[in-house]
């Protein structure tokens, strides 16, 4: 599967790059290079956590898993992220250690490995720019903080090569983390709505009822609920209170229209009280006379 083989792919080029980066760091002395270098290697781990669950995510459903196991993938992009943002809280700390206590860079060679920096990373980036799934977007958050903070590294390096501005490479460390803090912890709260059952954002409830509601048979739409397996595949389960059981195709098909692809539909007669203990949100019809 083209997902699975280019988090593979990005795999094998952060743990070998990351052990290139270790090397560079040395000879450098630039905390930038370094810090990278520890959090290329956490990446690397942790994108092959994320292969293994992406792996598990495409079994097909069994008896204890009636769902499946596309959850499996949500998690693995969830421990990417977490990393990650722990990856880049680690950076600032160290990055703030150099700020106070400034050393010399050997800026030559520090030009050299930004350079190969960019080209490894931006190719895993651009492997990766599909986001077919949550893990391959999480994964590619990790290659694009890593394009850009070499493109930041490289850009610093030579502005200290003429002006010996060392203090310049931890303000870069800095500025480059917390760019990356925030559109971690940005995808994170994607991650988390999905786990808590939220609505997906790309779905309206009230604009789902009242299409349904369109339908001159339905009195009244109650019990929907609408979730996310995975932020691409949405399930949906509703009561439809009508007297005609024929509608269920028709309220279906309004539900795929509106991008939901598992829908459970209950039909219950006119009258007829639901528990009052399940949460619901319902809206009443006025177009019936």
């Amino acid at each position: 599967m083209k997902t699975q083989k280019t988090i593979l792919i990005a795999f094998v080029l952060n743990l070998l790059f990351s052990v290139m980066e270790f090397i560079g760091g040395y000879f450098t002395q630039s905390v930038a290079i370094t810090s990278d270098a520890l959090h290329d290697f956490v990446d690397a781990i942790t994108i092959g956590i994320a292969y293994c669950l992406e792996r598990i995510s495409h079994r097909p459903a069994n008896k204890e898993n009636t769902y499946g196991f596309i959850r499996y993938g949500v998690v693995g992009s969830g421990l990417t992220t977490l990393l990650l943002i722990l990856g880049s809280a680690v950076i600032m700390y160290h990055a703030t250690e150099k700020l106070l206590h400034p050393a010399d860079i050997h800026h030559n060679g520090m030009i050299w490995m930004a350079v190969f920096g960019v080209v490894v990373n931006g190719s895993a980036a651009y492997l990766t720019r599909d986001h077919d799934s949550l893990t391959q977007k999480s994964v590619n958050l990790h290659m694009l903080e890593d394009v850009l903070g070499w493109l930041v590294l490289l850009v610093g390096a030579w502005i200290i090569k003429f002006t010996g501005w060392n203090i310049l490479d931890p303000i870069l460390s800095l500025g480059v983390s917390l760019f990356i803090l925030y559109e971690a912890c940005k995808h994170l709260k994607d991650i988390l709505n999905i786990l808590l059952d939220k609505t997906p954002a790309d779905i309206h409830p009230d604009e789902i009822k009242a299409a349904i509601l369109m339908v001159p048979e339905v009195d009244d739409v109650q019990h929907l609920h609408i979730r996310s397996l995975d932020g691409k595949i949405h399930c949906a389960t509703v009561h439809i209170i009508t007297d005609t059981p024929a509608v269920k195709p028709q309220v279906r098909s309004i539900l795929e229209s509106m991008h939901i692809q598992h829908t459970t539909i209950e039909i219950d007669p006119p009258g007829m009280q639901l528990s009052s203990h399940e949460p619901q949100y319902h809206i009443h019809s006025h177009h019936h006379n």
